[in-house]
């Protein structure tokens, strides 16, 4: 997940749903959790960093796939399974009947990093702080997840609705959420998933309640080539994009919705008088709304044509009659599609966070971002990502850290969040 300013304060909670919280964190079950979660950080810490060793890298998660299917029988979830794509699965069971139609509330963390397979995994622990790639992002959200997995073994707490615990696979970069993708196509789960609670890193600040699209492309443009002395006249990649990249960042954007795009990678080229064969670039737009993104799509199509056909007008008036050059040829590859989304300001789940956070004196502001929650979100479903507690920095460095100092604070906020979802002691 990537930080991005707040968006607004919490709304409003609504009275009966802040009585209702209130009354959980007063009930002598959740009093004994709360004291059984304060005896747990060197379970914890030994998790976290036990699972920060394995790699995990973008379609490589099958290795730590394994080690959270086995910590969830250990720690006695039900119906542990492991799926098509890689994502880990554990069930705790409510009161209230199930069978056909039955709605659970999900708890899920992304298990893979953004770091490839040979990525040196010093891993460390020094007093509260842990050291090494992965143990924040999202070491600390997978962690927590099994904090309160392990919690409903040790201490008995009525739920309605039955949890389902998820260790996904393929949040970051060109994973592309595929994980979330294939459990919200599933129709075990796409329509028995009531509210989703999405832990990404650190923290207890901020809940994501808006979906941050994105749409990422690469864009090629290939040429004939040749010698800059005597091929002089034939079409330039590189020119054409640059004309591309001229007129596509001309374009106006709105603030509101907020939408951005980028140019963040150009290639192309072998040597300073060779005309290249082929030059790329790799763009990315970004927003909220779905609209704007597809209008920007469009808009960088449109300027890449123009482009190609005004270098190939002028090339055809360098170039003399009798050697007319060869065309180009225009490609734009879709590397990667985030949906956008958000939820309603009466979504039920945004109130009972904001009730959490009230009686946990909590301050935590509503945010936009790219996570796991953009496909339940865009699907219209009711979904937040928040952090697994703690304090976390340098993610997606090999100086990434985390702080178990106000773990327990995220952890309580997690316990009380689920508890009121599924309807707890009912």
């Amino acid at each position: 997940m990537s930080p991005v300013p707040p968006r607004a304060q919490m709304p409003e909670v609504a009275p009966t749903v802040q009585q209702d919280v209130a009354r959980l964190a007063a009930s002598p079950e959740v009093r004994s959790a709360y004291n059984w979660l304060r005896t747990q950080e060197p379970q914890l810490a030994q998790w976290q960093m036990e699972m920060a060793r394995i790699p995990a890298p973008p379609f490589g998660e099958s290795a730590r796939g394994a080690w959270l299917a086995e910590r969830f029988r250990e720690v006695g979830l039900d119906d542990v399974r492991i799926d098509d794509v890689g994502n880990v699965f554990g069930a705790h069971p409510g009161f209230m009947q199930s069978g056909v139609g039955q709605r659970y509330v999900a708890l899920s963390a992304h298990i893979d990093t953004v770091f490839p397979a040979n990525t040196p995994l010093n891993i460390r622990q020094q007093g509260s702080r842990l050291y090494g790639p992965g143990v924040s992002d999202n070491g600390a959200g997978v962690t927590a997840m099994l904090a309160i997995a392990s919690l409903l073994r040790a201490v008995r707490l009525r739920h309605g609705l039955p949890f389902v615990f998820i260790g996904n696979v393929g949040e970051e970069g060109e994973g592309d959420l595929r994980g979330m993708r294939h459990i919200f196509s599933t129709p075990r789960w796409k329509d028995s998933i009531a509210y989703s609670v999405v832990l990404d890193g650190a923290g207890a600040d901020t809940v994501v309640a808006e979906a941050l699209g994105s749409r990422r492309f690469e864009v090629i443009v290939r040429g004939p080539g040749g010698h800059s002395w005597s091929d002089f006249g034939a079409p330039n990649p590189i020119v054409i994009l640059s004309r591309a990249i001229d007129t596509f960042t001309s374009t106006p954007v709105p603030t509101v919705p907020k939408t951005t795009f980028n140019i963040g990678v150009i290639r192309g080229g072998t040597s300073v008088n060779s005309i290249p064969e082929s030059a790329s670039m790799k763009v990315d737009i970004r927003s909220t709304s779905m609209a704007e993104m597809e209008r920007l799509e469009q808009t960088l199509r449109l300027a890449l044509n123009r482009a190609a056909e005004d270098e190939t007008l002028a090339a055809e008036m360098r170039s003399p009659v009798q050697k007319r050059p060869a065309g180009v040829n225009c490609e734009v590859v879709a590397i990667g599609s985030r949906p956008a989304g958000e939820l309603t300001t009466g979504a039920r789940i945004l109130h009972v966070i904001r009730a959490v956070d009230v009686q946990l004196n909590n301050a935590a502001q509503v945010q936009r971002a790219s996570t796991d929650a953009n496909i339940p979100l865009s699907l219209g479903l009711e979904a937040i990502a928040i952090g697994g507690g703690g304090s976390g920095g340098g993610a997606h460095t090999l100086q990434e850290w985390f702080d178990s100092n106000g773990r327990e604070l995220g952890l309580k906020r997690i316990l009380l969040t689920l508890l009121a979802l599924a309807g707890a002691g009912e």
